[in-house]
């Protein structure tokens, strides 16, 4: 080792000494060439590593993540995901992908340009049919799923990854959803295999435009299946979603693979071995899909209302807003702001993704026997005050302890 560091001193030496005997323009010239020629050798490497991906993605996802087929049903392969067409309801059956921790490093912008499926066996030429419908083109596989790969992205688009859902839905709840399975990959480090699809049955409404030709059927819900298979615990977790405006939260609509599995007739993970797919598509605890990092680990479902007594969830508080209500919930995380001078008691959610929070300003402080900053966390509690509203959250300012109730006391 001596000898070989001794053999390159002398030309790392000649180096530096001709080096340093240019000008700093020559320089920098040199030096941007040399980085032109690594960056243009990077450049020519990203397409291959594109594809490689893409080529686990599909082999794994064909090996482990496509449900089971029906008499008829036929698999189309697309470069991020799989699908089967439903000719009869004209939306996918069902999509398959897998969400890939390079979704953080991804950048590509959306396409928003919607076109037919030429691989599909049936008429994907729906344009007429959603235009002016009332009803958005709702994605089943995400395209911010694929932003790291153009030829995964694009396939998105495709009228066979799109059903008719509402506004309300595709645009706040369900991309709530897309945006919490995306968070749980980029914090564990682990693919995530999804099946996603509409949950379709005869005499549902279908997509009325003045050029409708088709019969594009409205599903009344849709679900996602997610799998985390390649961690060193195996889980599963699943969410059926009305296709309308939210009446709860999006971790209150969580179930089991099992249940998905009842109201759809689909088989969705088979060909994982017995013990793994019975253990993982009875599993409902949504706790478990919090990765250590994550900002928005801690929070709980609302209180699955009607509550006792006229009380109100979280999600029900934006309903009472000028109002004396009780609103009922977990304080999940409490801060105390000296800019404020108060106390945050943030409930069911963290901040600044909370649906309701409690303030407790310092001057009511001596109006409490305890601390609320500690001794009110991770306690179900109701709180009943006049409901008002700052930056889009309701809240309810608390002046004394008996302002708030213990749910424990309040079910028995």
């Amino acid at each position: 080792m001596m000898l070989r560091s001794a053999l390159l001193l002398p030309a790392c030496s000649f180096f530096l000494l001709a080096f340093s005997q240019t000008t700093p323009e020559k320089q920098l010239q040199e030096l941007q060439v040399r980085y032109d020629q690594l960056e243009e050798q990077q450049n020519l490497l990203l397409g291959p590593i594109e594809d490689a991906k893409l080529s686990i993605m599909q082999r794994d996802l064909a090996a482990q993540g496509l449900p089971a087929l029906a008499p008829g049903d036929v698999v189309t392969v697309h470069p991020g995901h799989s699908l089967v067409w439903n000719e009869k309801y004209h939306t996918p059956k069902w999509t398959a992908h897998v969400v890939m921790p390079d979704i953080m490093k991804g950048n590509l912008a959306r396409i928003d340009s919607f076109m037919p499926d030429p691989l599909v066996q049936g008429n994907t030429d729906l344009f007429d049919e959603y235009w002016y419908s009332g009803y958005d083109r709702g994605h089943m596989v995400p395209s911010a799923d694929m932003r790291w790969s153009q030829k995964a992205l694009a396939a998105t688009y495709l009228y066979s990854n799109i059903s008719p859902q509402k506004p309300e839905m595709n645009r706040e709840t369900w991309a709530d959803l897309e945006d919490w399975g995306r968070r749980y990959v980029h914090y564990s480090k682990e693919r995530v295999f999804i099946v996603t699809g509409p949950v379709q049955a005869d005499g549902q409404p279908t997509l009325s435009t003045p050029k409708t030709k088709e019969a594009v059927s409205i599903p009344s819900y849709c679900f996602k299946a997610f799998a985390d298979l390649d961690g060193p615990e195996k889980k599963g977790i699943a969410f059926v979603m009305n296709n309308g405006p939210a009446d709860k939260s999006m971790i209150s609509y969580a179930v089991s693979i099992d249940s998905v599995e009842k109201i759809t007739g689909l088989d969705l993970f088979p060909m994982l071995d017995d013990s793994t797919e019975n253990a993982i598509e009875a599993m409902t605890e949504v706790a478990d899909w919090y990765a250590k990092g994550d900002p928005t680990a801690g929070e709980v479902a609302p209180l699955k209302a009607p509550l006792p007594g006229g009380r109100f969830n979280t999600t029900q508080a934006k309903y009472h807003i000028g109002h004396t209500a009780t609103i009922c919930g977990t304080v999940v995380s409490s801060r105390r702001t000296t800019k404020a001078n108060a106390v945050y008691l943030n409930m069911d959610r963290n901040h600044p993704n909370q649906e309701f929070y409690a303030t407790v300003w310092d001057s009511n402080g001596p109006n409490f026997h305890y601390d609320p900053v500690t001794y009110l966390v991770n306690k179900k509690v109701c709180i009943t005050g006049k409901v008002t509203i700052y930056n889009d959250i309701p809240r309810i300012s608390v002046n004394n302890e008996n302002e708030i109730e213990m749910w424990d006391e309040v079910v028995k």
